[in-house]
């Protein structure tokens, strides 16, 4: 027989594990269900990627985050959140994909995955942003060559390297490249480096754009990729640059099929909100709910770990009080 839970907890980054902590506090049976490693977009992260907020702002659970720079990097987070699990315990399948989430007749739900499947009296979708990138839609754009995520700069140091976007993961790759030896060009569809960009980071790149050890091209557009040669569109016409990587660093966006397929209804513009109670997080499905960045539909950068760690309380005490 298929197991019955309370709860189902899709997503176990930092805010799924939020969750799951006061599904524990209230003696609730639930199960996080995982598609990777645990806060695997923390995982996917680049390696010296440091957060723009500070540790207690990352904190979940009431459990202390220790750290002794002023801002924590991509493997003290991990760090942090394994000695969550460790503490918890949660119950948790790691490296499960869920394919499909049904509401049933008797008003509970039938989740089923790659691997298994179950049952649960509410649903939880804590999926984060972090794992369909958004694409340029420009000729040669599956090349190998161009790459949607950054790890490190070694691959690409002593060769042409070219950055699209201008947020922080843009510029911290532009900065990182150059410093370990890259020739870094970066292409940035607006006039200026997004405002959002790390406030001790923006004056660094605007330092060495001004300086000419990067060059950009602002108000401007890559039109086609090439093995060797990339052309942009600029105000003063084409240019044409010789280039070995391009790192298009243009964003990410939540699983909008997925949630469309769930019977989430998602706002007609194209920002894509899905529809959700902001005072209790359940969504048009009675029963299913939204938490974290997911909830900002295409506004990405709406929703963060120390923003929406409420959206647990409020999920879990709007459950139990039914």
């Amino acid at each position: 027989m298929t197991e019955q839970y309370d709860l189902i907890i899709v997503g176990g980054g930092p805010i799924g594990l939020a969750c799951a902590i006061e599904a524990q506090k209230k003696n609730l049976h639930y199960l996080i269900i995982e598609k990777g490693a645990i806060v695997n977009s923390i995982f996917n992260y680049p390696l010296y990627m440091t957060f723009f907020s500070t540790a207690e702002r990352l904190e979940i659970g009431d459990i202390p985050f220790n750290c002794l720079a002023p801002k924590p990097g991509r493997q003290e987070a991990l760090e942090y959140y394994r000695n969550i699990h460790r503490y918890f315990k949660f119950s948790i399948h790691l490296f499960e994909k869920v394919n499909q989430v049904l509401k049933l007749d008797n008003k509970s739900f039938k989740i089923t995955t790659d691997k298994s499947s179950y049952e649960a009296k509410n649903v939880i979708i804590a999926t984060g942003f972090y794992d369909i990138p958004i694409e340029m839609n420009v000729k040669g754009e599956e090349l190998p060559k161009v790459r949607h995520y950054y790890k490190e700069a070694h691959e690409y140091v002593f060769r042409n390297v070219l950055v699209v976007g201008a947020n922080n993961s843009s510029v911290d790759a532009a900065l990182e490249c150059w410093r370990k030896g890259a020739n870094v060009t970066m292409v940035i569809r607006k006039n200026e480096i997004n405002n959002r960009v790390k406030y001790w980071v923006k004056p660094d790149i605007e330092n060495r754009i001004a300086e000419g050890s990067i060059k950009a091209y602002f108000e401007s557009n890559i039109t086609e990729i090439a093995a060797n040669e990339v052309t942009i569109e600029t105000p003063n016409g084409k240019v044409v640059i010789e280039n070995d990587f391009v790192l298009a660093l243009t964003g990410y966006k939540p699983d909008l099929t997925f949630l469309e397929k769930v019977g989430i209804q998602l706002s007609d513009d194209e920002l894509k909100t899905p529809n959700y109670n902001p005072e209790t997080m359940e969504t048009n499905v009675e029963g299913l709910f939204l938490a974290g960045v997911v909830c900002g539909g295409m506004q990405t950068y709406k929703w963060f770990i120390e923003n929406s760690r409420i959206h647990a309380n409020m999920i879990v005490d709007y459950i139990t009080s039914k």
